[in-house]
C-alpha cells in the first residue's frame, strides 16, 4: 500500500533491512529474515524486536523509500506484505515516474513532486474504497466542495468523479487533480507556487486517445481546436480513460446529435448521470452490440457461471446476461459458445438440488423441448425470482406467442390486405389515390394476398450443373447434422463450427430461415402478429417525401433480376419500404435500403423481409439509415484506422485514406450487394447476419489486401477505384446454384485485359483467418473514438458552410468571423449545459439548413452582445441588446441566426457613419422599440420637451453660431437627396422615440476620452432637432406650413421655397400611410434630419468614423464568456487560466 511520505534515517536501519532493488531515486528493501530460507534465526530475532518496539502492528516485510540525494534522510512511500504487492508498486513507479523525474532542474523539486503524487494516490485509493462502501463517501463530498470552490460552476454542473494525475505543460508535469463533470473536464494544480486551472468542455474535444510521448509510455491525450493536452500518472488509467470516453460520447450525442438524443432517454437529463450510470451504460451498449439486441434492452444481472454444452459433454465457463426480454450467455473463451434465449421462448425456470458437482444449478426449458443447465450462480434465489417476474411480464404482453421454427415447412399464417398497392396496376407514379374496387380479382373486401412465399421461388431458375446441385446437397446435409446437435431455433448453440459453415455459404433453401434466426428477427415476427398487415394498410396511399423517394428507386433495385422486372416484385418491395417508413419516420427511407430489401425479399416472405429490415436498420447497423448516416461515417473512420494498423504499406502509399473510405462506403451501406455479383454478395450477407458489422470490416480488409500491390502502384484515385471495382466484379461463387445475372454497376471498358477470378469462399476464409481477431468490444471502442471525430467533422462542415454564406456580405476578416461563430455557438451550448428548463436543446437540429442549426434566444443574444458589441452603454447596454434582438428577429420566432448578428456587428465596426446612424435610428423605432419597453418609462417621456428657445447656440469659447441659415440649406439638400433615393423611406421618429435615441447616444459617450466635447455636441444637435420637430408639428397642424415656417426663419426665404422644402421633408407622406405610425400634427423627425444634424458636429463625426478593432473584443470574450450571469448565477472565467501566486 502507498504510505504518506515520512522521513526515516538509514544509519541504524541498515541492520534490519536488506536492499533488493535500487534506482536513481527509489530503493526497494526487505526486512531481514523475511523470504530468506537460510536466515530463520535472524527472522525470529527481528520479529521479536518488531513486537517489542511496535505494540500496534508488525512492520510490513517490504518497503519502498524515496531517496533524497546527498542526504542521510529517506522517505518511506510504500510498503507491502508480499513480494507481489511491493513489486506491483515498484513497477508502477518505474513505468510512470522514473522517466519523468529527469525533466526537473533541481532535486528538491523532484522530492516535492513525488511526495505530492504519492499523497494524491493515497487520496484516490481511499476514495475508491469508500465509494464501494457508501453511495456518497465523505472523500467525494470533500472533492465536490473543492471542485465547486475552484471552478465556481453552478450547481447543475454535476461532478462525476475525480483522479489524481499529472498534466504536462511542455516537458514539465504538473501534479494535480482531474475533475470530470457532465459537461467539462477540469484540472487544478498548485505546484511550486503556481496555480493552474484548465477547463475543457467535452463538446470541444476533437480527439480522445491513449498514446505515448518521449517520456511517458501511457498517456491520455485530449485534442481541442486550440491545443493538445496530455495527462498521465493515473493510479488506474484504464478506468479514467473509460469514464472520459463515456462522458465525451454522452455529451456529444446530447448536444450535437439530436437524432440519437431523442432515441435515448438516458441522455435527456444529464443531472442524473453518475459514475455508476456511465459504467452501466457502457455495459448495456456492449451487451446490445454483442448480441445485436434492440436499443431498449437493459441489462439487470451479469453473473459468472457455467453452462452445460452437450456437444462438448462438459460445462463451459462464461458469463450470463439477464435483460428485460432475454437471457444470454457467452463463454470466456471467445467463439467457444454463445447462446441467446428470448424470454418469450422460455417455458419454465427451475432451481435444481445443490450438490458438490452441480453447485447452485438452474434449468431453463424452452418451447422447442430443449433445456439449458446453468451452475455456479451466485445469489441464485434472487436471480430466479427476478427472471420469473420478467417472464411473467413478457407472457402478459404477448399472450399469443408462437411455436419456434422446427423445419422449413413451418409457415406463418397468411392474411389479406386492403392495400391499394397489392398486385393492382399503378399509375406512372406508382401511387393510387383511391382503391379500385373494379379491378380486384381476389382477396376479401377488394384486398389482395400479401406474398406468403419468398419471391425467389416464383422465379424460374435456369438449369444448373450437377456439380453445383451436388455441392448444395452436401451443404444442406452438413447443416442438418449441425441442427441435430446444436439446435435449430434462435436458442441454438452458436460456436466456431457454425461460423465455419456460414463462411462456406448457407444453402439457398436455408438462407432465409437462418437470417431470421441469426438476427433474431424471428422473435419480432412472432411477438407482433398482424403488425405488418396493419402498417401496410395504414401507410399505403399516403404521399410524402419518403414515398416519393421510394417510387423513384423501385425500378433501380436489382433491375437485372427477373423478380423485379414484374409488378409482383415491385409491389412487394413498395409495401415493405413504405411500411417501414411509416413505422420509423425518423429514418423514413434512405438510399440503399431498396437494394437490401430487394435481396431480403428473394429469400424471405414479405413479412419476414420487413422484420429483417427492422433488425438491420435498428439493431445491426445502428445510426446508418438516418439523415446524416452518422453510423456509416463512424465505421468508415474506424475502417481507416484498421487500414493503418493492418495494412501499413498501403496506408503509407495512400496518404489520404478518405479515398478508400469513400469507395468502401457502399460496401458498408449495401453489404457488398451493390458492387459484387448477387450470387457472391449473399455469402457476405450470410456472414453479416451471423457476426454483425465485424464481418464487413474484415471482408473489406481482405479485399484491400488482395489488391494492395496494384493499389500501391496506382497513380490517382480514379485508378484505385477502377482496380477495386474490377476485382469485386470478378468475385464469383462457383458453387451457387443461381445463374449469374449481368451487373449494371460496372463501368470499365471491355477492352482491358481480363481480371483474375476470385472465389468468394476463399475471400471470406482469408478475411476470417487474417483479420477475424477483432472482438465486438474492440470495435465498440473504436466507434467511441471515431464518433467524436465524425460529429466534430460535421460541426466543422456546418461552420464552414455558414461562413461561406456570410463572408461575402460582411467586411469582417474571415479569422475574426470564425472566432465570432465559435462564440455564438458556445453561447448556445452554455444554455444547454445548465438552463435545463429552456427548450434550447431542441433548437439545434442537424437536419435544418446549416445557417439555422444554431440560433440564440434573447437572453443568449443579450449575453453575447455585451461581450462583442462596440456600443457599450453601461446599464443601458442590455436595453440596446434587446432592441437589437427585436430588430434582427424579422420572422418573429424569437430566435436569431448567426448571419443576423454578423451583419449587425459589421455595421457597428466597419460601417460608414450614415450606416451606423441608420442602424441606431432603426433601433429606436418599432419593431425594435416597443410601447411597453421597460426602459421607455423615462422621466423625459412626459411632458414633451419644449422647443421655444432660439436656434442660437453659445459655444464654449464665447462665440455664437446662428443655425438658421444652416437649417434652411440642410432642408433643401435633404429634399434633393430624397428625390434621387430609391430605397424605401424609414418611418419618422416620434418624440418619445427620439428621447430614447438621445439617451442611447449619451450612454455611448460615457467614459470616452472626448466625453465633454461629445456631450456639448450632442446637446447642440438635440436642440436643433427638437426645433425642427417643433416647426414641423406646428406647420402640419395648420395644414399650410409656409407662413409659420417663414416667420420662424425670420423671413430669410420666400414662402414658396419654404413650402417645397418643408412638404418634402417634414410633412407626413400621403403615398404610404403605413410608413410612419405617427398621426398628422405630431412631433416627428426623420433619419435624414438626424444624419444631417450630426454631420454639423466634427466631434460626433470623428466618434462614429473612428476605426474599431473587433479582434480585441473577441479575445476578451473568449476569456470572459462564462463570467456572464445565466439564470442569476456567476460562472467562472473561460478557458485556461494560469495564476502565479507567491507563497
Amino acid at each position: 500500500m502507498w504510505l504518506k511520505p515520512e522521513e526515516v534515517v538509514l544509519k541504524n536501519a541498515l541492520r534490519l533491512w536488506v536492499t533488493q532493488r535500487t534506482s536513481g531515486y527509489f530503493i526497494l528493501q526487505r526486512r531481514r529474515g523475511h523470504g530468506d530460507a537460510g536466515g530463520r534465526f535472524t527472522g525470529r530475532l527481528v520479529g521479536a524486536l518488531d513486537a517489542v518496539l511496535d505494540s500496534n502492528a508488525r512492520v510490513a516485510p517490504f518497503r519502498i523509500l524515496l531517496q533524497v540525494p546527498g542526504a542521510p534522510v529517506y522517505s518511506a512511500i510504500a510498503c507491502g506484505a508480499t513480494p507481489e504487492e511491493i513489486n506491483q508498486h515498484w513497477e508502477w513507479l518505474e513505468q510512470n515516474l522514473l522517466h519523468t523525474l529527469p525533466v526537473f532542474d533541481n532535486k528538491e523539486d523532484i522530492v516535492s513532486f513525488v511526495k505530492g503524487k504519492i499523497k494524491g494516490l493515497i487520496a484516490e485509493t481511499t476514495s475508491s474504497k469508500l465509494a464501494e462502501l457508501e453511495e456518497e463517501p465523505e472523500k467525494f463530498r470533500e472533492a465536490l466542495v473543492k471542485f465547486e470552490a475552484r471552478f465556481n460552476f453552478p450547481e447543475a454542473e454535476k461532478l462525476i468523479t475525480y483522479y489524481s494525475c499529472c498534466c504536462w505543460k511542455g516537458k514539465v508535469p504538473r501534479q494535480g487533480w482531474l475533475y470530470l463533470s457532465i459537461n467539462h473536464l477540469c484540472f487544478y494544480s498548485f505546484f511550486l507556487g503556481k496555480e493552474l486551472k484548465l477547463i475543457i468542455p467535452w463538446v470541444d474535444v476533437q480527439k480522445l486517445e491513449r498514446t505515448s510521448n518521449v517520456i511517458m509510455t501511457d498517456i491520455i491525450r485530449i485534442t481541442t481546436p486550440s491545443k493538445e493536452r496530455d495527462f498521465s500518472l493515473f493510479l488506474n488509467i484504464d478506468e479514467a480513460f473509460r469514464i472520459m470516453e463515456q462522458l465525451a460520447d454522452v455529451t456529444l450525442r446530447r448536444l450535437l446529435d439530436n437524432e440519437i438524443f431523442e432515441l435515448d432517454p438516458g441522455l435527456q437529463d444529464p443531472t442524473q448521470i453518475t459514475k455508476r450510470d456511465l459504467e452501466a451504460r457502457a455495459q448495456n451498449e456492449f451487451f446490445r452490440a454483442f448480441f445485436r439486441l434492440p436499443r431498449k434492452e437493459m441489462v439487470h444481472e451479469v453473473l459468472d457461471c457455467s453452462l452445460w454444452t452437450p456437444f462438448s459433454r462438459c460445462h463451459t465457463a462464461g458469463r450470463m446476461y439477464a435483460s428485460d426480454s432475454y437471457i444470454c450467455f457467452t463463454s470466456k473463451e471467445s467463439g467457444c459458445c454463445d447462446v441467446l434465449i428470448p424470454l418469450g421462448e422460455v417455458v419454465s425456470i427451475e432451481k435444481m438440488e445443490d450438490t458438490s458437482l452441480l453447485p447452485n444449478p438452474i434449468i431453463i426449458s424452452i418451447r422447442s423441448k430443449m433445456a439449458f443447465q446453468f451452475i455456479e450462480l451466485k445469489d441464485r434465489d434472487s436471480l430466479v425470482e427476478n427472471l420469473l417476474q420478467r417472464l411473467k411480464q413478457v407472457n402478459a404482453g404477448n399472450p399469443v406467442y408462437y411455436n419456434s421454427l422446427k423445419n422449413k415447412d413451418t409457415t406463418s399464417p397468411t392474411f389479406h390486405s386492403t392495400s391499394v398497392f397489392s398486385n393492382c396496376e399503378s399509375d406512372s407514379t406508382g401511387i393510387v389515390a383511391s382503391q379500385n374496387s373494379d379491378g380486384n380479382d381476389g382477396g376479401k373486401d377488394g384486398g389482395h394476398l400479401l406474398n406468403s412465399e419468398e419471391l425467389r421461388s416464383n422465379v424460374a431458375q435456369p438449369g444448373t450443373e450437377e456439380f453445383r446441385k451436388f455441392k448444395e446437397r452436401v451443404k444442406e446435409s452438413l447443416w442438418n447434422d449441425h441442427f441435430a446437435e446444436y439446435g435449430r431455433t434462435v436458442c441454438m448453440f452458436r460456436t466456431e463450427k457454425i461460423r465455419k459453415l456460414v463462411a462456406m455459404g448457407i444453402p439457398e433453401s436455408l438462407r432465409g430461415e437462418l437470417w431470421l434466426l441469426f438476427s433474431d428477427a424471428v422473435t419480432d415476427l412472432a411477438s407482433h402478429p398482424g403488425y405488418y398487415e396493419n402498417l401496410v394498410e395504414a401507410s399505403m396511399g399516403k404521399c410524402c417525401i419518403a414515398t416519393e423517394e421510394i417510387e423513384r428507386d423501385l425500378h433501380r433495385s436489382l433491375p437485372e433480376h427477373p423478380t423485379f422486372q414484374s409488378e409482383m416484385g415491385i409491389a412487394a418491395l413498395r409495401r415493405v419500404l413504405t411500411a417501414y417508413a411509416h413505422r420509423n419516420p425518423k429514418i423514413g427511407y434512405c438510399q440503399s435500403m431498396n437494394i437490401l430489401t430487394s435481396v431480403l425479399l428473394l429469400y424471405a416472405k414479405e413479412e419476414e423481409a420487413f422484420w429483417l429490415l427492422v433488425a438491420v436498420c435498428e439493431r445491426m447497423l445502428p445510426d446508418y439509415f438516418n439523415h446524416r448516416v452518422i453510423g456509416a461515417q463512424v465505421d468508415q473512420s474506424a475502417f481507416e484506422e484498421l487500414i493503418k494498423e493492418r495494412l501499413p504499406e498501403l496506408a503509407e502509399h495512400m496518404k489520404d485514406l478518405t479515398t478508400l473510405s469513400s469507395i468502401s462506403l457502399s460496401w458498408f451501406l449495401t453489404l457488398f450487394l451493390s458492387i459484387m455479383p448477387l450470387e457472391s454478395a449473399v455469402n457476405a450477407v450470410d456472414c453479416f447476419f451471423f457476426d454483425g458489422i465485424r464481418a464487413i470490416f474484415q471482408l473489406g480488409l481482405a479485399v484491400l489486401e488482395a489488391n494492395a500491390v496494384e493499389l500501391c502502384n496506382s497513380k490517382d484515385d480514379g485508378q484505385a477505384l477502377m482496380i477495386l471495382s474490377r476485382f469485386l466484379d470478378h468475385v464469383k461463387n462457383e458453387e451457387s446454384p443461381l445463374s449469374p445475372f449481368k451487373n449494371h454497376h460496372t463501368f470499365f471498358s471491355d477492352d482491358q485485359e481480363p481480371c483474375a477470378v476470385t472465389e468468394v469462399a476463399d475471400l471470406i476464409r482469408d478475411s476470417y483467418e487474417k483479420f477475424g481477431d477483432y472482438s465486438v468490444d474492440q470495435i465498440e471502442q473504436m466507434r467511441y473514438r471515431h464518433r467524436i471525430r465524425v460529429l466534430q467533422s460535421h460541426e466543422d462542415t456546418t461552420k464552414q458552410n455558414v461562413l461561406r454564406v456570410v463572408i461575402p456580405d460582411v467586411s469582417i476578416v474571415p479569422e475574426d468571423l470564425e472566432e465570432l461563430y465559435d462564440l455564438f455557438k458556445r453561447e448556445h451550448l452554455i444554455s444547454c449545459y445548465w438552463d435545463l428548463t429552456s427548450p434550447v436543446i431542441e433548437r439545434h437540429d442537424p437536419s435544418r439548413a446549416y445557417a439555422e442549426q444554431y440560433r440564440l434566444d434573447h437572453h443568449q443574444f443579450t449575453n453575447l452582445y455585451k461581450l462583442v458589441s462596440p456600443w457599450t452603454c453601461g446599464e443601458h447596454t442590455e436595453v440596446l441588446a434587446e432592441r437589437t434582438f427585436r430588430l434582427l428577429d424579422e420572422n418573429m420566432d424569437h430566435l436569431i441566426e448567426f448571419k443576423g448578428l454578423a451583419c449587425c456587428l459589421d455595421v457597428m465596426y466597419n460601417g460608414e457613419m450614415n450606416e451606423k446612424i441608420k442602424l441606431l435610428y432603426r433601433l429606436h423605432i418599432p419593431p425594435a422599440l416597443t410601447e411597453d419597453e421597460r426602459d421607455s418609462q423615462s422621466p423625459l417621456k412626459n411632458p414633451l420637451l419644449s422647443t421655444s428657445r432660439p436656434l442660437v447656440i453659445g459655444k464654449a469659447n464665447g462665440e455664437a453660431v446662428d443655425y438658421q441659415k444652416q437649417l434652411k440649406q440642410m432642408l433643401k439638400d435633404l429634399a434633393k437627396e430624397k428625390d434621387a433615393k430609391m430605397e424605401k423611406e424609414l418611418p419618422k421618429m416620434s418624440q418619445r422615440e427620439f428621447i430614447q435615441f438621445c439617451k442611447t447616444l449619451y450612454s455611448m459617450f460615457h467614459e470616452d476620452p472626448e466625453e465633454n466635447d461629445l456631450y456639448q455636441a450632442i446637446a447642440t444637435v438635440t436642440t436643433l432637432l427638437l426645433q425642427i420637430g417643433e416647426v414641423g408639428q406646428r406647420s402640419s397642424s395648420s395644414g399650410s406650413g409656409s407662413g409659420e415656417f417663414t416667420d420662424d426663419l425670420q423671413g430669410e426665404a420666400a414662402a414658396s421655397d419654404q413650402d417645397a422644402v418643408f412638404n418634402d421633408t417634414v410633412k407626413t407622406p400621403q403615398k404610404d400611410s403605413q410608413s410612419s405610425p405617427v398621426a398628422k400634427g405630431d412631433w416627428t423627425v426623420s433619419l435624414e434630419h438626424i444624419l444631417a444634424s450630426l454631420l454639423t458636429e466634427q466631434s460626433l463625426v470623428n466618434f462614429f468614423e473612428k476605426p474599431l478593432e473587433l479582434k480585441p473584443k473577441l479575445e476578451n470574450a473568449k476569456l470572459s464568456q462564462y463570467s456572464l450571469k445565466i439564470n442569476g448565477m456567476s460562472y467562472p472565467s473561460w478557458g485556461e487560466q494560469v495564476k502565479a501566486n507567491s507563497q
